[in-house]
């Protein structure tokens, strides 16, 4: 298999040139893959959300402007595709109530211990508008007003949802510390 270099991926697919299409999909999906399993709670959803996302990605050159980043770029189309696979009603009607105790932090060295799958699971186990802000927040780097836009939200609703989902983060990972500490 043949390597391209970004620039002739992109001139070859905004002349829709088949060859370099594929060489797109086969050379960005695993990083793209990344991205959506982010956004989804199983892989079977991950793959449809990347696979309409390629299509989208594949369609937009005629309007990409070659400005920037371009993995940000269908990283940006990824992410959309992905949110909008959730009802975004959810963004502004999903409510979680919150201890109002104060918690213990949690021991750093926990982090230590966890996988990558464990990380992505607990986010995967936040409510899906907690989820999302806080993927798009840390793992993203967007901010407030850019997720406030993306999502059609307050951007105080952002800065809450991810304090919320950083808040139960906090716990799970104070509940697995707990379990790790019994064994």
């Amino acid at each position: 298999m043949k390597t391209y270099t970004q620039q002739e991926i992109i001139a070859g697919c905004k002349k829709q040139n088949p060859r370099l299409q594929r060489a797109l999909v086969e050379q960005y999906s695993d990083q793209l893959m990344g991205v959506s399993l982010r956004y989804t709670k199983d892989y079977a959803s991950g793959k449809d959300v990347l696979q309409e996302a390629l299509v989208k990605i594949l369609n937009s050159f005629s309007t990409y402007e070659e400005q920037g980043y371009f993995l940000a770029w269908m990283k940006r189309i990824v992410i959309r595709t992905a949110l909008n696979y959730f009802d975004k009603g959810c963004f502004k009607n999903e409510l979680y109530t919150i201890s109002d105790q104060p918690e213990s932090s949690v021991n750093p060295s926990v982090y230590s211990h966890l996988a990558t799958d464990e990380i992505h699971g607990l986010i995967n186990k936040l409510p899906k508008a907690y989820a999302a802000v806080f993927n798009l927040r840390v793992i993203e780097g967007y901010s407030h007003k850019e997720i406030a836009d993306i999502l059609d939200i307050q951007e105080s609703t952002s800065r809450s949802k991810l304090a919320r989902g950083r808040e139960m983060l906090q716990k799970s990972l104070r509940n697995l510390e707990e379990r790790r500490l019994r064994i």
